[in-house]
């Protein structure tokens, strides 16, 4: 077994590199594997599809559990600077590299916590600025 990240056709690969054009990378679905991973990762800011994710039992599937340690690369420039929302992203992706939390996040009362706490902090901001 690779040691790698894997691809959807099992072969190991690095991190999608981000082009303006994207003309030359393969095409999934008429996107690239760039656009695909960000919109996936960006989804991992919402605390719902978190329950959803671990109500589908994936966040109990070893290779799924790899695939989201492969996507921390999005905590590095040059792919930072794409995501809309990185503070919850981000936040999300490193809890989703805990086991418990994994475990957790089937809760709706984690969940209702998550979301509050998303909209506490967003208040806090607006009333900074």
């Amino acid at each position: 077994m690779a040691s790698g990240p894997m691809s959807v056709d099992g072969s190991t690969t690095e991190p999608p590199v981000p082009s303006a054009s994207g003309a030359d990378e393969p095409k999934y679905g008429g996107f690239t594997r760039f656009e695909m991973e960000l919109e996936f990762v960006q989804s991992l800011a919402n605390p719902q599809y978190l329950n959803h994710l671990a109500s589908r039992k994936l966040l109990t599937n070893p290779a799924f559990v790899a695939y989201l340690d492969y996507l921390q690369y999005w905590s590095r420039p040059p792919y930072l600077k794409y995501l809309t929302y990185p503070g919850p992203t981000l936040k999300n992706l490193e809890l989703l590299q805990q086991e418990k939390f994994r475990q957790d996040i089937i809760s709706p009362d984690l969940v209702h916590a998550l979301i509050a706490e998303g909209m506490k902090a967003g208040v806090e901001w607006h009333q900074k600025g």
